[in-house]
């Protein structure tokens, strides 16, 4: 009869061992739990996978956002949204209490990522000094009109652009629109009459009015023909403007393509084909305001209708400074004010500035139905204006 020693204990099988043997009274580990035998309940997994998912989400928007041409549909995304997310995750990350203490970490770096990528903190708002001795202010209005008093009064459209008594309007879309085709304008007169004191500058579909004399304009060429000013003109007019003793400041009035038309059918050729093609023609139009940033001498104001809520974060402009209204703790919103049935949660009106200036005033303000887009006001300081400069 075999004996044992009883010195020596059998050596247990590896299934026992690992505590997944039939009968051992013991639970095997799984990834869902929490170190001690304890299986995730329901909560913790969703707060998990939401995490995930969202940091997943949030690394593809940082490297996708116009450079994808299919991205183009989801950088529509209201950058709230991006503050809104890491925030209710950090409120209910307490009751997963398996994991909060490693997640909330991270939802903290989520939460301060998104606000930056949104528009949230002082940071934004650049230099807000106001003018000193030998500086000059120039106030500005940039404002998309939503198709030139087209369904408008044109006596109360002129009455509210006058008002503003700027020294300089940076306006975008003057045409109208008929079908799924622009309509060239011509109120020159009526502009001349309304403005005294005023040159007019008109590119395309964007004009600039100033009361600063104009030293240059920089209009692309175009053909005279059919459509193509509106279609192969600039979406970024360049005007030079003399301020102080013969400073140049050249200003920018920007109106970038829409990335897709509400309304059309995604399940339609139609509506990928004129997704990409839009992508195509407002990444033309960014780096060609890109290069002529990069050669241009001057102090620069660049403003208008980006049609996008990433340009200061996402879709950079080397070598500017991006501004922001302080008006409170969310990120500025700009559109939509009118014609949509949704809430005004989109920044799509943008600020930048070269050289040395500042902006000690900017607010969005109403536009009183008049269009979709808030207005940008804001107040320029060009420092050492009074002092005589070799650029332009």
């Amino acid at each position: 009869m075999p004996t044992t020693n009883p010195a020596v204990s059998p050596r247990p099988s590896p299934a026992v061992e690992q505590g997944g043997g039939p009968g051992d009274g013991r639970t095997a580990r799984t990834p869902a739990d929490d170190g001690g035998g304890r299986r995730w309940c329901l909560g913790t997994r969703v707060v998990v996978a939401a995490t995930a998912a969202w940091s997943a989400f949030l690394v593809l928007h940082v490297v996708l956002t116009g450079r994808w041409w299919v991205w183009f549909l989801v950088e529509a995304t209201p950058p709230v949204v991006f503050v809104a997310v890491p925030a209710l995750l950090l409120a209910v990350v307490w009751w997963a209490r398996p994991v909060r203490r490693r997640l909330t970490p991270v939802l903290v770096v989520l939460l301060l990522a998104g606000g930056y990528l949104a528009g949230v903190g002082p940071g934004w708002r650049g230099d807000t000094r106001p003018a000193g001795p030998g500086d000059a202010e120039v106030s500005i209005v940039s404002w998309n009109t939503d198709y030139w008093e087209m369904d408008d009064d044109p006596d109360a459209f002129y009455a509210f652009l006058r008002e503003k008594d700027a020294d300089v309007y940076l306006l975008q879309e003057y045409l109208h629109w008929e079908g799924e085709g622009p309509v060239l304008i011509d109120r020159l007169a009526r502009l001349r009459a309304e403005f005294p004191g005023y040159e007019v500058v008109v590119e395309g579909e964007l004009i600039t009015l100033s009361r600063l004399p104009v030293a240059a304009v920089h209009a692309r060429d175009v053909p005279s023909t059919d459509n193509a000013w509106y279609w192969q003109g600039g979406k970024a007019q360049r005007t030079d403007l003399l301020v102080g003793a013969g400073r140049v400041l050249s200003v920018y009035n920007v109106h970038f393509p829409v990335p897709f038309r509400v309304g059309d059918n995604p399940l339609t050729s139609r509506f990928w084909n004129f997704l990409a093609k839009q992508h195509d023609w407002r990444t033309r139009e960014f780096d060609a305001l890109r290069a002529d940033l990069a050669g241009n001498p001057n102090t620069s104001v660049v403003a208008g209708d980006f049609n996008s809520p990433w340009p200061g974060s996402l879709l950079r402009l080397d070598g500017t400074t991006a501004h922001s209204p302080g008006n409170g703790p969310l990120p500025a919103s700009s559109w939509p004010l009118a014609d949509y049935p949704v809430p005004r949660v989109w920044r799509l009106d943008w600020l930048f500035t070269t050289g040395e200036v500042s902006v000690p005033e900017y607010r969005f303000t109403d536009s009183r139905g008049f269009s979709d887009h808030a207005a940008q006001e804001f107040t320029l300081v060009v420092r050492g204006a009074d002092r005589p400069s070799g650029n332009g």
